[in-house]
């Protein structure tokens, strides 16, 4: 990155402060993921020099015989790989690809289900701060408040109370599977469109690990960043045809797949991002190869493991294990309710990086909520297996039990750092000082 250093150093330097992060930590956010380099070359191409509004054989622009052989690439590789009739590969990110479907299938104030965001679902699975929230009427579903699992006669119960236009079956903090045929029967018993969004578990999907969506569902939103492994974007896939015929199309002759091709342009986006579809592309065909499917039931060994030896070290965990890639971890009954941020911080010093999570039926506030999310896809990347998890486990028991204990945090980040050794991330890169011994407000918000 020489041309990088000369032109803005400061850039450079944080930079190589993040990869020294990453190579020096323990990467247990669930919704991250180290890409492969072919990857990470693809997105910093001169693709990204292009302008591309319009799709294949249809563009604003000159010039695009190269770009439209790329994405007409990555459309059948997706469609291969999920087995979809119809994928849209131009979506920016996840929240653009939800906002796309929804503006396809509803008009503004109609109503939708998704699974409550406190209980595991995602801001825009109906949040009051997220669009879907503001624009949308919401009937949202919860876990049941004892076993922290989803009760399908519940959900069928709503539906049949509240008859929405389109039920969302999805998770974002929820370990355990979701069972898509179930939701599509509730989704034909009401006349309701099934959207499931699998941001999360699209990889393990992919690995054979959970259950497909398809058949069952009319459309299937996904981010390409997590278990996936691949750059930070998204992809829509559907059926072709559409399932129900209602008065919202007025009269319209697309069919499903049409609708949601016009809904993400000329509806919601302009020019897609070449340089990420081709990222995207690459990214498919990693998935691809038979070791994928090795890597994905990994990752869900891991995430048990490592499960298992928290519930040993006397940490309770929500739904009381995992049957996917994270757990949830509930600080209630250590007393530390409301405090997972100040847990989430402590485990920065330590060198563990996860995310501050609200539990089923929290009262505190999202901002310090009472759990911590973390999972295995990144550490799987790197090689680790069930030893490293134990391993691992038994220092996240006794950092959260004492995460006020600065000093055995610190102990603990040379113990972190010689593991993260030992699984060499981006060799490459030049490794710097040790960003987490760099003066930082996360050391004051500790001591607090």
């Amino acid at each position: 990155m020489r041309d990088l250093l000369e032109t803005d150093p400061w850039i450079y330097n944080q930079i190589l402060d993040e990869t020294t992060r990453q190579r020096t930590g323990l990467e247990l956010v669930p919704s991250e993921n180290y890409v492969s380099k072919a990857v990470m070359q693809a997105m910093g191409s001169p693709l990204t020099n292009k302008y591309s509004e319009g799709y294949p054989g249809k563009r604003y622009y000159g010039g695009q015989e190269y770009v439209d052989n790329i994405e007409l690439l990555a459309i059948k590789r997706a469609r291969e790989l999920f087995g979809a009739e119809h994928v849209n590969v131009q979506p920016y990110s996840g929240s653009p690809a939800n906002h796309a479907v929804f503006f396809a299938l509803m008009t503004l104030g109609e109503k939708f289900m998704g699974m409550d965001l406190g209980c595991g679902g995602h801001l825009t699975h109906g949040s009051k701060v997220n669009f879907s929230g503001k624009h949308y009427d919401v009937a949202s579903y919860r876990v049941d408040r004892e076993t922290g699992l989803i009760d399908m006669d519940e959900v069928r119960k709503i539906a049949l109370r509240e008859r929405p236009k389109v039920i969302i079956s999805s998770l974002t903090s929820y370990p355990r599977r979701l069972d898509f045929q179930a939701f599509q029967e509730v989704c034909e018993e009401v006349d309701a469109y099934h959207l499931a969004d699998i941001s999360h578990i699209a990889g393990l999907i992919v690995g054979g690990v959970h259950e497909s969506p398809f058949p069952y569902v009319d459309v299937v939103t996904t981010t390409t960043h997590k278990t996936l492994r691949g750059p930070r974007g998204a992809l829509i896939m559907s059926r072709t045809e559409n399932r129900l015929h209602d008065e919202h199309f007025r009269g319209s002759k697309k069919n499903l797949a049409q609708l949601i091709d016009s809904a993400v342009f000329p509806g919601l986006q302009g020019g897609p991002h070449v340089h990420m579809i081709a990222a995207k592309a690459v990214a498919l065909r990693e998935a691809a190869r038979p070791e994928f499917k090795g890597y994905a039931r990994q990752v869900v060994r891991n995430a048990r493991a490592l499960a298992d030896e928290l519930m040993a070290q006397g940490l309770k965990l929500v739904t009381d294990g995992t049957d996917n890639h994270l757990m949830v971890i509930d600080l209630r009954p250590l007393g530390y309710g409301g405090k997972g941020k100040y847990v989430q911080n402590a485990l920065d010093v330590a060198g563990i990086t996860v995310n501050k999570n609200a539990v089923p039926y929290d009262d505190a506030s999202p901002f310090n909520p009472s759990g911590i999310r973390l999972g295995t896809p990144a550490l799987t990347t790197q090689g680790m297996k069930e030893n490293e998890m134990e391993k691992i486990g038994e220092w996240l028991g006794n950092a959260v039990k004492n995460y006020h204990d600065v000093g055995l945090l610190k102990k603990m980040r040379q113990e972190v750092t010689k593991l993260a050794s030992e699984f060499p991330l981006y060799p490459e890169y030049e490794v710097l000082r040790d960003p987490y011994q760099v003066q930082n407000p996360i050391h004051e918000l500790v001591k607090r």
